[in-house]
């Protein structure tokens, strides 16, 4: 029995609850729950779009999915004790769905989840170049395993985690986040998709921050796309039940929060909506190590001890891929391209046995699929690896001199074009059109806040 208990009424938005969480960073956010040291916590968590995508065969909802709302997060979470400066340790109890049903419910994590694939106009992912429009699997989860119906001759135990959690930045720390993210953006503020987010007041959900404070705090706080210092957004697939994480800690209490509950994913999260996307719940325990960051000399991120490794794979198939592009031209120990490349290879591979492209980037970003650096000093070229469990296939998917197995008559995927799209719709870092936003954008990148390294110590290039 936890000591303490958040839960969610499935039957309202987020941002009506009786206790509300919120969905941007920032230390003025106040905390929902005070935890003391060794005491356990159960709490539920709305998937990141909150109850936004349906479980249909329509793809319209994945094209244009409200990105100023995620992510639904559960907390703060206050640890009486914790000081700017400890290491906050999150044990990760029990993880997983709202339920396994044969009767789903409306919601995501009530028996099933999606996975997606964005527009690159709305949002993109990791081959946004090659994949422009929209389309979306859903799965079904019973037995603690995932099917779809979108995506056959494929099934694969559960891997629940969350994909963000974190603790709240100092006032500082923020002021760093959003100059240097700033400054990229100000470099191509209407890119899509963006090469950063800025605060975006619009759909900021501030927990019980007072309505006088709202628009301050709105123009400052931090989005939870990206992975920072902090935690965040790291997408790990082996954060589950079992694992332990040191967060650094920094301000009063550490305000601890966790979003974005994944049924399973590979690797990467490539699609961007890649994992299988959940509603769920998170039961953890807490404690810390009184000046732990400087202990351990660890400020720039997270520590962790996987969890419960899940399903246990004995035959891979491995897709290496080079920093070459698709024009030829050699790039320099470039890791990223290396590892599209084998993404890539992989998708191709994939396409003889009868699924299409976009299926089998879908199978990929929400299977266990697990990413290697294989080589990054070998210049020029970088060798990055894509393993593929041939065991969630219910066919032998390596070559054979008998030839492919086909998996027969194609499968609709739901989709939706993306030349439906609107300059309105287009997710960039700043919309055309909106110079109250390029002001901001152009006013925190030129902030007074120092820019720092994530490296605990001096390091300096000889």
């Amino acid at each position: 029995m936890a000591d303490h208990t958040y839960t969610l009424d499935s039957s309202r938005p987020f941002d009506q609850q009786d206790v509300v969480g919120h969905n941007r960073w920032h230390p003025e956010i106040p905390p929902i729950i005070n935890v003391k040291p060794g005491e356990t916590v159960y709490a539920e968590s709305r998937e990141w779009f909150d109850g936004y995508i349906k479980n249909d065969d329509n793809a319209h909802d994945i094209l244009t999915v409200p990105f100023e709302k995620p992510h639904q997060l559960s907390g703060p979470f206050r640890i009486e004790g914790a000081k700017p400066g400890d290491l906050l340790v999150v044990d990760l109890i029990d993880v997983g769905p709202l339920s396994e049903s044969d009767s789903p419910g409306e919601l995501a994590g009530e028996g099933w989840g999606y996975t997606g694939i964005f527009a690159a106009k709305h949002g993109g992912g990791f081959l946004s170049e090659y994949f422009p429009d929209a389309y979306k699997a859903i799965w079904d989860f019973s037995g603690g395993k995932a099917t779809s119906r979108h995506l056959p001759g494929v099934s694969f135990s559960s891997m629940c985690h969350p994909g963000v959690m974190g603790t709240a930045p100092s006032p500082a720390m923020l002021a760093r986040w959003n100059k240097r993210e700033s400054q990229l953006v100000a470099s191509d503020p209407h890119r899509f998709p963006p090469l950063a987010v800025p605060p975006q007041p619009k759909g900021a959900t501030l927990g019980s921050v007072p309505e006088a404070d709202y628009p301050r705090i709105s123009r400052e706080a931090a989005v939870t796309v990206p992975p920072r210092e902090n935690g965040g957004n790291m997408d790990i697939k082996n954060l589950t039940a079992g694992s332990r994480i040191f967060f650094p800690v920094f301000v009063e209490g550490a305000n601890f929060s966790f979003g974005d509950l994944h049924f399973a994913q590979g690797d990467g999260e490539i699609t961007l909506c890649g994992a299988i996307e959940m509603g769920g719940y998170v039961e953890f325990s807490v404690d810390i190590i009184p000046d732990g960051m400087n202990t351990y000399k660890s400020s720039g991120a997270p520590i962790f001890v996987p969890g419960n490794p899940g399903p246990q794979y004995s035959d891979w198939l491995t897709f290496t891929g080079l920093s070459i592009t698709n024009e030829g031209e050699q790039r320099h120990l470039d890791a990223t391209l290396a590892y599209q490349n084998a993404v890539k290879h992989c998708i191709d591979y994939l396409t003889v046995f009868g699924y299409t492209k976009e299926q089998a980037f879908l199978i990929l970003g929400a299977a266990p699929i697990e990413a290697h650096f294989s080589a990054v000093v070998d210049y020029p070229n970088a060798c990055a690896t894509l393993y593929l469990p041939t065991e969630i296939f219910d066919f032998d998917i390596r070559p054979s001199a008998t030839g492919p197995h086909h998996i027969g008559d194609p499968v609709p995927t739901p989709f939706a074009s993306a030349t439906s799209l609107g300059e309105s719709d287009i997710v960039s870092g700043v919309a055309a059109g909106d110079s109250e936003r390029l002001a901001l954008v152009k006013q925190l990148a030129g902030a007074d806040a120092v820019l720092a390294g994530t490296a605990f110590s001096a390091w300096h290039r000889h």
